[in-house]
């Protein structure tokens, strides 16, 4: 069992598809989940279908959806980091890894979860699991947490081999799609289910199990 895991991601919603059943089992086997977010995502593309946000409006909306996906799945200590959506990467490295170094060190956790640097699509992703790596690597290797990856790129198999862990969820299905669904303006039902209501096994085969690459330091 898990005593207390680290999650770090840069928006709200990341946790949602490949990580909130997960981190439900985790909770449900009583461990402490605390989840960093860097951004409130408020350069977001969408607003809703139809739209009930705008730019202005966005940051606080997301907020709120994101505190709504954490309750959720369970988590119940969400830190709000204060970067901004789409800049991480431009981050000065210093800064964004004392923010993660001073989670490490207040709540030494014993598991953390974040994209795998390079091969997470999004640039805000992999600024992100770079700067958790860059940090968690200055640690002694005696002191140092396993790193759980998240990654998407279609080149991952050939580059990082095959996941390392995979994690049936479909008993936290019901956390999950309410995780997803509390993403309201980023994740409308009829969008992220298709025209036509899916069934069980549908939902199952498709939101079921969850893929991590631990980070080889």
């Amino acid at each position: 069992m898990e005593r207390h895991i680290l999650v770090v991601l840069p928006h709200p919603d990341d946790e949602a598809f490949g990580i909130s059943g997960t981190l439900a089992m985790h909770i449900r086997n009583g461990a402490q989940v605390t989840y960093a977010c860097l951004t409130l995502g408020e350069m977001g593309r969408n607003m809703g279908i139809p739209p009930f946000a705008n730019r202005v409006t966005l940051p606080e909306i997301r907020r709120k959806e994101l505190e709504a996906s954490c309750r959720s799945i369970g988590i119940q200590d969400l830190r709000l980091l204060g970067f901004h959506d789409k800049t991480i990467e431009f981050e000065e490295q210093e800064l964004l890894d004392e923010r993660i170094d001073a989670l490490l060190k207040e709540l030494n956790p014993s598991l953390i979860f974040t994209f795998y640097p390079g091969y997470s699509v999004h640039p805000d992703h992999d600024a992100c699991g770079a700067a958790v790596i860059r940090t968690v690597g200055r640690l002694p290797k005696e002191d140092r947490p396993p790193v759980h990856c998240m990654a998407f790129a279609k080149n991952l198999h050939q580059a990082i081999g095959e996941p390392h862990v995979i994690n049936d969820v479909k008993d936290y299905l019901k956390q999950k799609m309410a995780s997803i669904q509390a993403h309201r303006s980023q994740f409308q039902a009829a969008e992220l289910l298709g025209s036509k209501k899916l069934k069980d096994k549908e939902i199952q085969e498709r939101f079921g199990t969850e893929r991590f690459w631990i980070y080889p330091f």
